[in-house]
């Protein structure tokens, strides 16, 4: 029977969020029913209130952590009473090669998106997790390592794997320079993820207090853009977490030859001289979050290396004190939102 589950939404766009119910569906043979406990506060989901979003009304939140209360008959790897975890993906066409390689966010079909995405199987608008439950099918359903704090572990299922997965891909490790741009939610998670990995870590912000944090997050060199000296031609992977239009130019320029600027923030549009690419050979590209298998990984690196993120932790009735907080840039560095509260 279909339950009636509370949750928080935006009615309209650019409306503030409010308490709102809808009727959540019975779970299919591999769905994974989860009381949610944390869930993290995304950009996306600040856009996703306002010019992003399509169908209202639209319940955010796709950085979620919680218990398994339900677990369909032909569920086999979870259990009642797991603590799991869910990210921004929560279906796929599971046909194409990148579904099969476990790299579901490149699904030629595109991705089923936790909230605000026509569910595959027919049965509405997915549904995020502000709310007390979400149902979510066992694929894309993630054990949480032993060892890691729930509430610092719910970011990494966005923000953590969106780093993670360029910095894999174009592997950084030992004997290579790594520039982490922006240093907010993703940002901080991209310093400890590629000084983990063992990269030389270069970080650039523009906040004079953050490049302060900088060393303590792992960041072997602190550049403070637009009130410094920029390298020039040392860096081999730039990760640019900076989600607004913004010189890239001087980035593109600090790459070695051969050199990969990677855009997870996805600004509006690139604001870079194409010569700066043509000199040394360089690339810009683009990158989100990682797909069932690089999450995995991911989960995994940050459980043996200790790597969470840095929150703040605010109950259910300040989720529009967080967005308005997260617009401002107010806070380090990353607001999570205790749903049992």
């Amino acid at each position: 029977m279909p339950r009636t589950i509370n949750a928080f939404a935006a009615l309209e766009r650019g409306g503030p969020i409010r308490p709102w119910t809808y009727e959540q569906r019975d779970a299919r043979p591999h769905d994974v029913r989860i009381e949610v406990q944390f869930c993290g506060v995304c950009h996306t989901d600040l856009h996703y209130v306002g010019p992003w979003g399509r169908e209202y009304p639209v319940v955010p939140g796709h950085e979620t952590v919680g218990r398994v209360v339900e677990a369909g008959g032909a569920v086999t790897t979870h259990a009642v009473g797991d603590l799991v975890a869910v990210g921004p993906i929560v279906d796929s066409c599971r046909e194409c090669a990148a579904c099969l390689a476990g790299d579901e966010t490149l699904c030629v079909t595109m991705a089923t998106a936790a909230y605000g995405a026509p569910d595959r199987h027919g049965d509405g608008l997915t549904r995020g997790s502000w709310a007390e439950q979400v149902i979510v099918d066992e694929r894309f359903v993630y054990a949480v390592p032993d060892g890691l704090d729930p509430a610092c572990t719910a970011p990494l299922l966005c923000a953590g794997s969106t780093v993670f997965a360029p910095l894999r891909h174009w592997n950084a490790g030992p004997g290579r320079t790594v520039g982490i741009v922006g240093l907010g939610g993703l940002g901080h998670l991209g310093v400890k993820f590629a000084r983990a990995m063992g990269a030389h870590v270069v970080a650039f912000t523009t906040s004079a207090s953050k490049a302060e944090d900088a060393p303590a997050l792992g960041a072997h060199e602190v550049v403070v853009t637009g009130s410094g000296e920029m390298p020039v031609r040392r860096l081999d992977l730039i990760v640019d977490t900076v989600p607004a239009v913004h010189p890239m130019t001087p980035l593109a320029q600090a790459l070695a030859t051969d050199g990969t600027l990677v855009s997870v923030g996805l600004p509006p549009t690139f604001d870079v001289a194409p010569f700066a690419l043509a000199v040394g050979r360089r690339s810009i590209a683009g990158a989100g979050a990682g797909g069932t298998r690089d999450t995995r990984a991911m989960l995994e690196f940050a459980a043996a290396h200790g790597i969470t993120a840095d929150i703040e932790v605010l109950g259910s009735g300040e989720i529009n004190t967080a967005l308005k907080r997260l617009e401002a840039n107010d806070v380090k560095y990353r607001f999570v939102i205790d749903m049992r509260r």
